[in-house]
């Protein structure tokens, strides 16, 4: 009988064990019953990787992050996932280019990303006192690159965000970000031209034409 030593993961204590019992998808290894089960019940106290609100989390869930945080909603989360990403899609990388420019350029406004509570579903950008949002529509909401059934899916929670904004006399610009294969600046410019204009166009006493594009 082959035994080997073994730290465990609750209490820090080294323990034997016989290795006829690891098996390779086993992720946490426990001197007892009564350890196992304070593990995966015990609670860690800490604050959203966004908001920074204090939140309760397991802590298999906080020990479990890949990036580290824990988030106290699904807003928080994917707000944060947008704006850190180091690589990823291009509709992410665009994103976090428009939020760039578009808050330089609007520092006296109310502008939301990733906003939930006005239609009770999320806008890529919403700004609240112009009662203007935009969608940024990529490929797959246009195409069937995961199946015919998720296409239908995304294109139906469209038409809901659609009638919601109508419902709360939104006016919500689709714009359509599909031609864009790849990020660059030169190309991205033209979507924030196309956000620029239809802001300057709301604004009171500013013409679209009366701000330069920079």
């Amino acid at each position: 009988m082959i035994k080997i030593q073994c730290t465990c993961d609750f209490c820090n204590q080294s323990f034997l064990r016989e290795k006829k019992q690891f098996y390779k998808k086993r992720k946490n290894i426990f001197c007892s019953i009564e350890c196992s089960n304070q593990y995966y019940n015990k609670a860690v106290i800490t604050e959203c990787g966004h908001c920074k609100k204090t939140v309760i989390k397991k802590l298999t869930e906080y020990k479990s992050s890949k990036s580290g945080m824990v988030f106290c909603n699904h807003s928080c989360s994917a707000t944060y996932n947008n704006t850190h990403k180091s690589k990823g899609t291009r509709v992410s990388k665009l994103e976090i280019f428009l939020r760039e420019e578009i808050t330089k350029e609007y520092a006296q406004l109310d502008i939301r990303y990733n906003e939930k509570n006005a239609i009770n579903s999320e806008l890529d950008i919403y700004i609240p006192s112009l009662k203007l949002a935009f969608e940024l529509n990529g490929i797959f909401h246009y195409e069937p690159i995961y199946g015919s059934d998720k296409l239908e899916k995304i294109q139906n929670n469209d038409n809901r965000k659609m009638q919601a904004c109508l419902e709360q006399n939104i006016e919500l610009c689709i714009i359509d970000t599909s031609s864009l294969s790849y990020f660059k600046k030169d190309k991205a410019l033209k979507y924030y031209q196309i956000v620029k204009n239809l802001v300057d166009a709301k604004l009171p006493g500013l013409g679209s034409n009366q701000r330069p594009f920079r």
